[in-house]
């Protein structure tokens, strides 16, 4: 058979080589449950056999609505291998918004964790599908695991084409018509077995935040790798120290608000760390004084990845550059990856010169087909193939990327703009300070007024007049905040960034 004859392999296919490779290693930890490579391939394949049973098949949509689910994992895997594309929801959305993506996505089938069947029933009501399956025993629909565990594990072969869709997903806090990203199966790549060494040595991921976020995608790369994926079901600083220590976690990824209440938290410097290999952040902006806290917390095993769903992963900070005494370095996401091109570009799209404010445009072999049903929005965002992110930046000499806010959150003032990450970082860097969100609100008159929402540390007494003087002091009236109030913890969305359009509204209700 030629090179060009050969069936096209997908992730999934390498995701179920590793764990064909060693089916008696432990593959996944859940609630005390402790599966094995072997029985999740099992049922990967027996899923998959049920769901072709069902008529489900290449070029269909399969909606999950779940939490952290061994099975709906398995479900996703088994859905991509018979050709399905897979749209995950992000479980803490309202029904409305929920059935908004439902509908729109023309979903063929909505798989259930049974934890959520109250929650889907809601949504099916609003946007009925042909069928819907549950992960378990539910009186809202089919059984899918009592349907798989009467098919064979016998392996399926990949169906998808490479141009076929792999995934749809769609942008947190989805309101009116939901922007949905796609992923072909050739653009989302493949994944090389790593050889497998000593046991210990093997990867331990813990997974604190939504599968249907960034986190799955990384848990992905670990079952590929031969590793092990432990799941809590939502972030909980005490829980996630707690499985730290007792499952021996050398992998973590969180995002940054999150990172500031794991260290925060009273458990912290009694817990067993040591096993950390990898701490990753990202998805939003960090905060360079609260990175170097934390490096001084957990030691140098941080890493920055920074990236969007529609176009793959731009850029790394790696563990090297992780300096607590070096925070104007902390302030970057690192240097592109090999592979990716960027360019930094002015409104009028001509590229601008090291140093220099410009929207941080991306071109790679990761970069999305395009946003579902909506060509008019994938043609402005994608242009001569490079991926306009709406991302603002600069490149220094060095090859170092730093993002400095994003062009729908740049606040316009009298006399310039106010890029609201670099005010938050003046904010954080006060002593008494552990997280802001600034963003702007418009007067009557249709300007807008710089808000800032701060978090102080425990026993703090620093007041809104003393963080204006200091803002004032260091970089002028112009980024001085019209407001500053103070909050326990900042609101977070479903994917843990700080919601600012929740304060932006509570803002301008007030």
């Amino acid at each position: 058979m030629s090179a060009t004859s050969l069936p096209f392999r997908s992730f999934v296919d390498d995701i179920l080589d590793s764990l064909g490779a060693a089916p008696a290693h432990e593959a996944l930890v859940h609630q005390g449950r402790r599966i094995t490579a072997g029985q999740l391939r099992d049922l990967v394949h027996r899923l998959a056999h049920a769901l072709r049973a069902q008529g489900l098949g290449r070029g269909q949509t399969v909606t999950l609505l779940s939490g952290n689910l061994p099975e709906a994992l398995a479900a996703r895997y088994a859905a991509n291998l018979v050709g399905c594309q897979v749209n995950h929801l992000y479980n803490k959305l309202s029904a409305d918004a929920q059935a908004a993506i439902v509908r729109d996505v023309e979903t063929q089938a909505l798989i259930v964790d049974p934890a959520y069947a109250e929650q889907a029933a809601e949504v099916i009501a609003r946007a009925p599908v042909p069928h819907v399956l549950t992960l378990g025993i539910s009186k809202l629909g089919t059984d899918l695991l009592e349907l798989a565990a009467a098919e064979s594990a016998e392996p399926i072969s990949g169906l998808a084409r490479p141009g076929d869709i792999c995934s749809i997903r769609h942008t947190g806090g989805t309101i009116g018509h939901p922007k949905g990203i796609c992923t072909s199966f050739e653009r989302a790549g493949r994944m090389p077995r790593t050889p497998r060494g000593e046991e210990a040595a093997l990867p331990r991921q813990l997974v604190a935040t939504t599968l249907a976020h960034g986190a799955g995608l990384i848990a992905d790369h670990l079952l590929a790798e031969g590793g092990t994926v432990v799941l809590l079901e939502d972030f909980d600083p005490g829980q996630v120290l707690a499985a730290i220590e007792r499952e021996r976690i050398t992998h973590l990824y969180l995002l940054p608000p999150l990172l500031y209440r794991l260290m925060d938290h009273p458990d912290a410097g009694r817990t067993d760390t040591s096993s950390l290999r990898q701490l990753m952040y990202g998805g939003c902006q960090a905060s360079p004084a609260r990175i170097a806290d934390a490096i001084r917390r957990f030691g140098p095993v941080f890493l920055q990845g920074y990236g969007q769903t529609e176009s793959g992963s731009i850029s790394v900070l790696g563990p090297q550059d992780h300096d607590p005494d070096r925070p104007e370095r902390l302030r970057s996401a690192g240097r592109v990856l090999d592979g990716v091109e960027v360019a930094i570009r002015d409104p009028d799209g001509h590229d601008l010169p090291h140093g220099e404010h410009g929207e941080i445009c991306v071109r790679s072999q990761h970069v999305m087909q395009g946003y579902w049903k909506q060509p008019e929005l994938t043609a402005e965002v994608l242009r001569d193939g490079w991926l306009h992110t709406g991302d603002v930046g600069f490149l220094d000499n060095e090859g170092y990327l730093t993002i400095v806010d994003r062009i729908k959150d740049m606040i316009v003032v009298v006399g310039g703009h106010v890029y609201t990450t670099e005010l938050e970082d003046l904010l954080n860097s006060h002593p008494q300070v552990l997280q802001s969100a600034v963003f702007g609100v418009p007067d009557s008159d249709r300007m807008e007024q710089v808000h800032a929402v701060v978090v102080r540390a425990p026993e703090a007494e620093v007041d809104a007049d003393e963080l204006r003087a200091m803002v004032r002091k260091q970089r002028g009236a112009m980024y001085e905040p019209a407001r500053i109030t103070f909050a326990e913890q900042l609101p977070l969305t479903d994917t843990g960034k700080p919601n600012k359009k929740l304060l932006r509204t509570r803002a301008a209700q007030a």
